[in-house]
Formats: C-alpha cells, sequence, structure tokens
C-alpha cells in the first residue's frame, strides 16, 4: 500500500518540493541581505522605517504563505486523496486485493499527512528564520498573521488540512467539489481560531497601566470617543509590550480610581499633541488593561497545536468509521 501510495502520490510532491526549492532560495538570498541591512542601519538606530518599509512585502507576503499552504495541501492534496478514488472506481480494486478499508484509509492518511506536515514545518522555518530581524522589531508575536506562521502550529494546520480534505472527499464522493468544500471550511476554521477560540485558551491578566509619554507613544486612541458633553468618557487603547491586549479602548481613571470625561480631564488640546501628551504623562492617569502576556506565547502554540491535532484525530476517526458501515 506504501508503494501504491507513493506512485499516485509522486507527481504532486515532486511539484511541492521543486516549489519550496525555489522558496527556499528566494528566502535565504533574502534573508541575508536583511541581515546585513538591519546590522548596518537599524542596529546603529538609523534608518529604521526605510529598513522596515523595503522588507514589508517580503515579510508579509511570507508569513501569509504560510497559512495558506496548508489550506492549498487539504484542497489539492487532501480532498482528491479518496474523492478520486471514488469518483473513478479504483477503489474496488485495491479492496478485491485483501487490502482492508481500514489500512487503505491509514496509509494513505499517513503517507500524505506526514509529507504535508514537513512541508508546512520547513516552509514555517525557512520563514521564521527570514524574518527573524523584523519580528524582534515588531515585538508582538501575538498578531493572528504571525501567530499562525511561526512556532509548532502550521504543523498542526498541514495535518488538519489532509484529514479535513479526506473527509470531506469521502463524503462528497467528487473531487472538485470536494476540493472547494475544503478550502471554504479550512478559511472558516481558520477565521474563527483567532476571534472565537484563542482568545479562551487562557483567562487573560488585567492590571493598570499609566498613561506615560511612553505607552501613549504605542497607544492606538486617546481622546472622547463615546459622545460629547461634560460627562463624555476619555478613553485610550494602551498597548503591553510583546503582550496581546485584549481589552481595547478603556476608560481613563485617575489617581482615586475615578473615570475621567471631559469635564474632569485637565489638559488643553489646543497646544499640539506633544504638549498634549507631555500634560497627560503629569496628571497621574492610568488605564485597567487586559493582556495576554508575552511569555504565555509558546502555550498558546502548544494549545492550539493540540487542538487542531486532535481535530485531525476526531476526522481520520470518523472517516475509517464511515470507510467501514456506511460506504457501500
Amino acid at each position: 500500500m506504501t508503494w501504491m501510495t507513493w506512485r499516485q502520490f509522486r507527481m504532486q510532491l515532486l511539484v511541492a518540493a521543486t516549489a519550496l526549492a525555489a522558496v527556499a532560495v528566494y528566502l535565504l538570498v533574502s534573508g541575508f541581505q536583511l541581515r546585513d541591512a538591519y546590522h548596518n542601519d537599524v542596529a546603529t538606530g538609523s534608518n529604521l522605517s526605510q529598513f522596515t518599509s523595503q522588507y514589508d512585502l517580503p515579510y508579509y507576503f511570507g508569513s501569509a504563505l504560510v497559512l495558506v499552504v496548508p489550506g492549498l495541501i487539504g484542497a489539492f492534496w487532501g480532498a482528491p486523496l479518496i474523492a478520486r478514488e471514488l469518483e473513478t472506481g479504483t477503489h474496488r480494486l485495491v479492496w478485491n486485493q485483501s487490502i482492508t478499508r481500514t489500512r487503505w484509509l491509514t496509509v494513505k492518511l499517513l503517507f500524505v499527512g506526514a509529507v504535508a506536515v514537513a512541508t508546512a514545518g520547513l516552509l514555517s522555518l525557512l520563514v521564521s528564520w527570514f524574518a527573524a530581524p523584523v519580528d524582534r522589531i515588531n515585538d508582538n508575536r501575538f498578531i493572528p498573521l504571525l501567530f499562525g506562521a511561526r512556532g509548532i502550529v502550521p504543523l498542526g494546520y498541514a495535518a488538519f488540512a489532509v484529514a479535513l480534505g479526506a473527509c470531506v472527499g469521502l463524503l462528497v464522493r467528487r473531487t472538485v467539489p470536494a476540493m472547494a468544500v475544503t478550502l471554504v471550511v479550512f478559511v472558516a476554521v481558520q477565521f474563527l481560531m483567532p476571534l472565537v477560540v484563542r482568545p479562551h485558551l487562557e483567562s487573560p491578566a488585567r492590571s493598570d497601566v499609566a498613561l506615560t509619554a511612553e505607552t501613549m507613544r504605542s497607544a492606538s486612541l486617546i481622546g472622547f470617543t463615546n459622545g460629547t458633553g461634560p460627562n463624555a468618557p476619555f478613553v485610550a487603547d494602551l498597548g503591553v509590550p510583546g503582550a496581546w491586549v485584549l481589552s481595547g479602548a478603556e476608560q481613563v481613571q485617575n489617581s482615586s480610581g475615578r473615570a475621567v470625561t471631559m469635564a474632569t480631564e485637565p489638559c488643553e488640546h489646543a497646544g499640539g499633541a506633544d504638549a498634549f501628551q507631555s500634560c497627560l504623562a503629569k496628571a497621574d492617569f492610568h488605564v485597567a488593561v487586559s493582556y495576554q502576556p508575552a511569555d504565555r506565547y509558546w502555550t498558546f502554540q502548544w494549545y492550539e497545536t493540540a487542538i487542531f491535532l486532535a481535530l485531525t484525530a476526531g476526522l481520520a476517526g470518523f472517516s475509517m468509521w464511515w470507510l467501514r458501515r456506511r460506504l457501500a
């Protein structure tokens, strides 16, 4: 069965290996150039904006590629794995050769799954190496695009994509529709995970962050957004270095813990942004922030990888049950 699976899969594997080799050459050459620019410009404290703008495109393209590849693997490797055999009827030839259905599916899933995990892992490793200097500058590994393209979670995505594609192919029994359904479901899961599931994997920490000149520089919002008049709340959306901030814009409080409003906010806005922020920094204000600390990054990586591997096992188990009991 392993030899037959290799024979059926060798063309897809050759195409993937060629594409991966081309990407590897590009990332290695660009990665050394990026490091030279980093040490010559950024490490000396100059030309930071020029450096980041020069490498923004390959940085985000490489990260997006790591997220896209598992979806393509699910659609082009996972979905046809069973659907094509059922569509053409070749599965009956194998089953008549004393090969059990369970063994037939197990070998296919293990072989293609192992290749998929190796491909996603190698691509993630290359992109992580290429992007390491820019990651240090950004100092936020929890951004959804970067979180899903670094560490070990791409391995879980790839395994899940293959199992999902095989399961959909088994149920749909047509190759092209199975590919489309697999891609849609995989994309939906990739959106739901960071928006719905990931924030609840660990209870967030909560602390008061002082409104200082440094924290205001990283703030995405400071001002009055909800209403007008003397009772309009004064809010700020502050960042925490390296952490994943969950709370968004929160009301600013004074040293006594009372909410600051338009009537009690003491600083004049007419003097310009610098004078306004300098005044606020002296007012002893603070904001309550909910966040996931930076040191929980690998905890989240392991949690999410375990979730996708559990989904993979569940889909594989369901596929085997369906193959034995429901497929004529």
